[in-house]
């Protein structure tokens, strides 16, 4: 990256500009010293990103730029597309997650957003007393995304709503909430040409795959249930530890980051190796999981999309997910199996079903060919879905054009 200059914004102070151009387009970075120290995360992190969002436009304008699109993504673009669309910039805003919405108390937070008055108020950022970034993307937004068509309809419920509820209501009764699945980079996560596994195409690679996966951790042939997650709560693992007592008979193996509570659980239930929990050690276990497990489980409470299933079923692993958000609009009953209670019970049912044609296949019969065809394929779902089965971030991509 190239550093071009430094500008001086009003209300912000110095902006240094990089740039960058690769595979025919450019990319423009902001620095501000606000962001000048380690991390990602910080407790003053609503107040650096308003003063990011303050910084965008009148930068642009200063470069002579006039987006024909500009193209927000949560919270932290909240105050962007706000001051966009003050600017007459026609704006499309993506919620990846309704939980984090980067709220502040609006008497600090309205001297860092160089709003009008009237934008302060329940028409723009406020929100019961607080100012609310994700909120203020919502409001000026021309057209609001999501990354399910699934989720899209949950979060106008209270139960999935985050209180927003009623703000997404409205957007969708005036044609504004879209839901547009995620896709995937099919090159990156191809079990043809992944340096990570054993390559394979076809069913008699996937046993090669957990053979190799079966021996890293001395499993026997169980079946094996894999998990490539974050152990937070909307990922449902605290139901996966309430049922691991019966499912590390079947060698179940976690992968993820370990949280303060979710670590002091494993710890109580004492679980003995191989089962249990395996600390982030690499990407590469994470790519032997996927092509290596027999089923992959996603117990999420919630999941706006979701990658891990689709990345699961290009490597011929069958899905065990929860019936919410974009795990509905991926996982086809003829291919993976779902439960609808967020309970261990309803996991473990689902569980003792997913055993039978994991044995199947373990026997040496194409118990889950069908499905590898399938995905192998990418053929569409038939009916209204069709469009969102494909799993590439390019149908994606084309799918905002109808916007």
């Amino acid at each position: 990256m190239q550093l071009v200059e430094t500008l001086t914004v009003e209300g912000v102070g110095a902006v240094r500009l990089g740039h960058e151009r690769r595979g025919g387009v450019d990319y423009l970075f902001l620095g501000l010293a606000d962001f000048d120290r380690p991390g990602l995360y910080h407790a003053d992190d609503v107040r650096r990103f308003s003063r990011f969002g303050c910084a965008v436009v009148p930068v642009l304008q200063s470069l002579g730029v006039q987006p024909r699109l500009l193209h927000g993504h949560d919270w932290h673009s909240g105050l962007v597309v706000a001051h966009a669309q003050l600017s007459g910039w026609p704006t499309v805003f993506t919620v990846h997650n309704l939980q984090y919405q980067g709220r502040w108390p609006l008497y600090e937070a309205a001297e860092w957003m160089a709003l009008p008055g009237w934008a302060l108020g329940p028409d723009g950022v406020e929100f019961h007393g607080e100012a609310n970034l994700l909120k203020s993307g919502l409001m000026f937004a021309d057209r609001v995304t999501t990354v399910s068509p699934t989720y899209a309809q949950e979060i106008t419920t209270p139960e999935y709503g985050e209180g927003l509820e009623g703000v997404l209501q409205r957007l969708e009764r005036e044609g504004r909430l879209h839901g547009i699945l995620n896709g995937l980079d099919l090159e990156r996560w191809n079990p043809r040409r992944d340096a990570y596994v054993m390559n394979y195409s076809g069913l008699r690679g996937k046993s090669g795959n957990r053979r190799r996966l079966r021996a890293e951790f001395g499993f026997d042939r169980a079946p094996i249930l894999g998990t490539v997650s974050r152990l937070a709560d909307q990922k449902g693992m605290d139901l996966l530890l309430r049922a691991l007592p019966e499912l590390v008979a079947l060698e179940c193996r976690h992968l993820g980051r370990r949280r303060p509570r979710t670590g002091s659980c494993l710890c109580r239930l004492g679980i003995p190796s191989p089962g249990g929990l395996q600390r982030w050690p690499g990407r590469g276990l994470a790519h032997r999981i996927y092509a290596g497990a027999d089923m992959f489980a996603m117990p999420s409470r919630f999941e706006p999309c979701g990658l891990s299933q689709m990345i699961a079923l290009r490597y011929g692993t069958l899905p065990l997910v929860r019936e919410t958000g974009g795990l509905v609009d991926t996982v086809p009953s003829s291919i993976g199996f779902t439960f609808g209670e967020a309970t261990s019970e309803a996991l473990l049912s689902s569980a003792n079903e997913a055993w039978r044609p994991a044995r199947i296949g373990l026997s040496g019969n194409a118990g889950c060919a069908k499905g590898w065809r399938w995905i192998s394929a990418g053929t569409p779902r038939h009916g209204p879905m069709r469009h969102y089965m494909r799993m590439c971030w390019l149908d994606a991509a084309d799918l905002f054009g109808w916007l």
